[in-house]
C-alpha cells in the first residue's frame, strides 16, 4: 500500500480531530513534508507511527501545523479603530457586561491586548475575555504570559510601563491582566461556538483555510454574534460574501451583525 497524503490526513484526523482538508493543501503539505524531513523519517506511515508513540513529537507536530504567529496590538492602526470607535459603540449598545471572544488566540497576545484596550473604558474587574485555540501548547504558553521584546513592540507606552515587568530578556504580563482571560481548547472547524457574543476577534488565521472552510467559519461567527455584535478580522483576510451572510461592513476589518 502507498501511504500517501490522503492516508495521512485521515490518520491525523483520528489522532487530533484536526481536519487537514480544511487547509490549503499545497501550503500545508509543504510544511508537513519539511517537518518530516527535519526528523529524517521516511514517509507518512512511519511519521504517523512515530506521532502515536512519541508525545514530544506529537505536540511539536500540532504546534507546527497550527501556525502560531502572534504579537500584541498587531496592525496598530486597526486597534486604533477598535479603541476609538468600536469599543465605545459596544459599551453604548450593550452596557458593561460584554461577551468577548478571542478565537484562535495563539500565545495570548491578542486576548491580553483586548483586556488592555477595554481597560481604558472599564475597570479591570468588569472585563472578561473568553480565549480559545486548537493547540494546548500555545494555551499553556499564554497562561505563563512571558513574551519577547518584539512581541510587545506595538503595546502603547502607558500599558507597557504599567502591565509588563522585564524578566531577563523577556517581559512578563501582569497577573491582573491575566486574571481577566479564560483560556480553553477549541476547534473552529469542529466544536460548538459560544452564543450571544458582543465582540469576536479572529485575525490572520483563516488565510490558511480553504475557501469553503473559511466561508463556513464566517457564517458560524455570524450565528455566534448577538444582534449588533462586531467581528474583527485580520488585515490579510476579507469576507467577500459578507452581505449574503448578513454582515454590515464598517471598514475592511470590522463587520457587524444586522
Amino acid at each position: 500500500m502507498i501511504y500517501d497524503y490522503e492516508y495521512f490526513k485521515k490518520e491525523i484526523y483520528r489522532l487530533t480531530t484536526i481536519d487537514l482538508n480544511a487547509y490549503k493543501e499545497k501550503q500545508m503539505k509543504r510544511r508537513i513534508d519539511t517537518l518530516i524531513g527535519k526528523h529524517g523519517i521516511d514517509g507518512y506511515e512511519n511519521y504517523v507511527q512515530a506521532l502515536k508513540k512519541d508525545k514530544v513529537l506529537f505536540e511539536e507536530f500540532v504546534n507546527y501545523i497550527t501556525i502560531n504567529v502572534s504579537e500584541f496590538y498587531r496592525n496598530p492602526e486597526q486597534w486604533k479603530v477598535l479603541d476609538q470607535q468600536v469599543i465605545p459603540d459596544l459599551i453604548s449598545k450593550y452596557g458593561k457586561n460584554l461577551r468577548i471572544w478571542s478565537a484562535a488566540c495563539s500565545t495570548g497576545d491578542e486576548p491580553y491586548s483586548l483586556v488592555m484596550a477595554f481597560s481604558k473604558y472599564l475597570p479591570l474587574n468588569q472585563i472578561k475575555i473568553f480565549a480559545t485555540d486548537l493547540d494546548k501548547q500555545v494555551i499553556a504558553k499564554a497562561k505563563v504570559g512571558l513574551y519577547n521584546e518584539k512581541s510587545i513592540a506595538s503595546v502603547p507606552a502607558e500599558f507597557k510601563k504599567k502591565y509588563f515587568t522585564q524578566v531577563g530578556p523577556s517581559y512578563k504580563i501582569a497577573d491582573e491582566i491575566k486574571a481577566r482571560v479564560e483560556f480553553r481548547e477549541h476547534n473552529l472547524l469542529l466544536d460548538t461556538y459560544p452564543k450571544d457574543c458582543n465582540l469576536i476577534v479572529c485575525r490572520n488565521v483563516l488565510i490558511y483555510f480553504t475557501e469553503e472552510a473559511k466561508a463556513q467559519v464566517f457564517r458560524n461567527f455570524y450565528q455566534s454574534l448577538a444582534p449588533g455584535g462586531t467581528l474583527f478580522i485580520g488585515s490579510t483576510e476579507q469576507i467577500t460574501d459578507y452581505r449574503d451572510i448578513g454582515y454590515e461592513r464598517h471598514n475592511s476589518f470590522f463587520y457587524t451583525k444586522n
